[in-house]
């Protein structure tokens, strides 16, 4: 069974978020990447989270989806505001956060952060750990004030300027759950290298899956696999 609600940000518009109710005590609590949403795969993640036993939920950051606000405002500091409404909303004695892509880079953050104490892991799905991965999209800002994609949304300065105030270098003696990155050879957004890198940097239990031939986006066959070893994962460190 699954429900929506729309969560107050800061008394800054709402939040539209999906629960999908499970009979246990714990948690999986989704975030999206850069330019997507809580559909399609967020979904199907979140139905095999309560096959599992967790109770899940997947939402849109203010800018994407259903959610209010204009995504030329959506930086990682307001998308870490909306993960922590959320949080607070359902208010979760302890979870496990998933991200993909920028997705990650939310969820690592938060667990360092504000959501420390409810945290019990990370999972992440090609995250964003090096803020190299946006220097296309950083020049087109130097040189045209803004960068605008093809259905009316854009960046600008204020995105870059946020970013560069949360480094992952400030994560890596402080985070202090298990990890588990997942990531593809082929990815031609976010190199495979940087979760390497981060994965070698973080002093936490880190499981790192390269696949092969996988893309910036998992094949279906790709993501059978991530959630089948995620879950194992999971309850081999008894989060479950």
């Amino acid at each position: 069974m699954s429900e929506r609600y729309e969560i107050t940000v800061e008394d800054d518009g709402t939040v539209a978020a999906v629960h999908h109710e499970a009979s246990g005590d714990r948690w999986f609590v989704c975030c999206h990447g850069f330019r997507s949403d809580k559909s399609g795969s967020y979904e199907r993640r979140c139905r095999r989270a309560v096959e599992a036993g967790y109770d899940a939920v997947r939402f849109d950051f203010r800018g994407c989806g259903e959610s209010d606000g204009h995504f030329a405002e959506s930086t990682l500091e307001s998308r870490l505001t909306d993960l922590e409404a959320v949080l607070e909303f359902f208010d979760p004695r302890s979870c496990v956060l998933f991200g993909s892509s920028f997705g990650g880079a939310v969820a690592f953050h938060a667990a360092g952060t504000f959501a420390a104490e409810r945290a019990d892991a990370v999972v992440t799905r090609a995250p964003v750990t090096d803020t190299s991965s946006f220097d296309d999209y950083r020049e087109a800002v130097a040189t045209a004030g803004r960068l605008e994609f093809d259905d009316d949304e854009w960046v600008d300065e204020r995105f870059f300027a946020d970013l560069d105030r949360h480094a992952f270098a400030d994560l890596e003696s402080t985070l202090d759950v298990p990890v588990a990155i997942f990531h593809g050879t082929d990815d031609d957004s976010v190199p495979v290298d940087d979760s390497l890198r981060a994965a070698d940097r973080l002093e936490t239990d880190v499981l790192v899956q390269v696949l092969e031939g996988e893309g910036h986006l998992f094949s279906a066959s790709a993501e059978r696999r991530l959630l089948e070893l995620t879950f194992a994962w999971l309850e081999a460190y008894g989060v479950s």
